[in-house]
């Protein structure tokens, strides 16, 4: 599923695309997508989108928080996180999962 949900991203124009694996690290979810979006709007248009690609294949949405800069998705086994490239340089998500992960 992970592969289908980074090539719907990147074909919306979503940029800076990346996958941390967390599986046996003791994290609370086996991975973490996060991308850059450049509007509210555009992370909405994403949401739904990832939202039907998820019911297409069985699988939900267990929680989301949408806000203007950061949006969350919980999978259960994943969350995606789309973001301004502002709050992304701000909040260093990929540094601290990859020390959390070492």
């Amino acid at each position: 599923m992970k592969d289908k949900i980074i090539a719907l991203l990147d074909s919306k124009k979503a940029e800076q695309i990346e996958y941390i694996d967390l599986k046996g690290s003791g994290y609370f979810v086996d991975y973490v997508i996060i991308a850059n979006v450049f509007s509210s709007k555009q992370a909405l248009a994403l949401i739904d989108e990832i939202k039907i690609l998820l019911k297409e294949h069985n699988t939900k949405v267990y929680y989301e928080e949408l806000s203007d800069e950061w949006s969350i998705l919980d999978l259960a086994d994943g969350l995606i996180h789309l973001m301004s490239p502002e709050y992304r340089d701000k909040y260093e998500i990929e540094k601290f999962l990859l020390e959390f992960k070492r």
